[in-house]
């Protein structure tokens, strides 16, 4: 997949079918969507125009808007299903007072030589949204390019499960949001120095930073997680919240690596959340939080068993 975010100097040179959208999740709905564009392209280049930082972000600066997947996730999903291009629109103020005839004909005709286009019905662009898909058809007639319509149904089962998996994130439910994501939900970030309790008690952490604030970090909680490192998968448990057996209170993401010892300190990594443990507690000693972790290691043992059998 060849991947533009430079898009000003970008002229596509073959003859393009775009989809439009912010595709956040790049979930199961999302890779029909581009299934259908990729079966109905009739020998043109696909194409996915996105953009970023979402519409929100800029035009609501109070926004605190949450994304599933960082832009670099979204890039890591997307190069998989088979697109030719994506396109990464660096959105803002101006942007979003294009008028609908101006973006077509000077983004999507002259950048992206437009023949065909897979929209939503219920797509709206332009200068405060106001063009909408029969405003589409009649530039396709001005300017030469086909537009196909997404059923209503296919639409709202992607916004649907886009509420869906946000939700089971906020509650910490694991296994209905990898159900609509399609794969197992990722966090991306570098190993930074903890405080390094865990090596006092026999369970070193990997202390994890993501960058974005954007990126919506699922419920407090101990999760059941996976990572590649050193071309191997690893498994281990990860802990989201504060700590407060150590009286912590800012919020960490620490992941204890089963049968794994080497520094990775200032690596980036991505870890895979499979399976929700338990809520954080706050113990009333370190033996008896030493304790929890012991069982929760078995517990997370025993899924690995499971987990290689599926």
């Amino acid at each position: 997949m060849n991947t533009i975010d430079f898009f000003d100097a970008y002229k596509a040179e073959n003859p393009s079918a775009i989809t439009i959208g912010t595709f956040d999740g790049v979930h199961v709905g999302h890779k029909k969507i581009i299934e259908n564009l990729i079966a109905k392209s009739d020998g043109l280049d696909t194409m996915l125009l996105t953009f970023f930082p979402h519409p929100r972000m800029v035009l609501q600066q109070d926004s605190n808007i949450k994304l599933i997947n960082t832009i670099e996730e979204r890039i890591q999903l997307l190069e998989a299903t088979g697109l030719d291009t994506l396109i990464i629109y660096p959105f803002n103020k101006e942007f979003s007072r294009l008028k609908a005839r101006d973006f077509v004909r000077d983004f999507l005709i002259d950048h992206l030589n437009l023949k065909k286009i897979i929209i939503g019905y219920d797509h709206r662009f332009g200068r405060n949204r106001t063009a909408n898909i029969d405003d589409l058809r009649e530039f396709g007639q001005a300017f030469d390019f086909s537009v196909s319509e997404i059923k209503a149904k296919e639409i709202d089962d992607i916004t649907i499960s886009s509420t869906k998996i946000r939700r089971a994130l906020n509650e910490g439910d694991i296994t209905t949001a990898n159900t609509y994501l399609g794969y197992e939900f990722m966090l991306t970030g570098t190993v930074i120095s903890g405080k390094g309790l865990g090596n006092t008690i026999n369970f070193p952490t990997a202390n994890i930073h993501i960058k974005e604030d954007y990126k919506l970090v699922p419920k407090q909680g101990v999760y059941f997680v996976k990572s590649e490192l050193d071309g191997n998968t690893v498994f281990g448990m990860m802990n989201i919240g504060t700590n407060p057996t150590v009286k912590g209170t800012s919020e960490t993401i620490e992941v204890h690596f089963f049968d794994f010892d080497r520094d990775i300190y200032e690596e980036k990594i991505q870890i895979r959340l499979i399976k929700r443990l338990r809520d954080e507690q706050k113990f009333d000693s370190i033996e008896a939080l030493q304790a929890q972790l012991h069982k929760d290691k078995q517990t997370s043992l025993a899924l690995i068993q499971n987990y290689h059998a599926e």
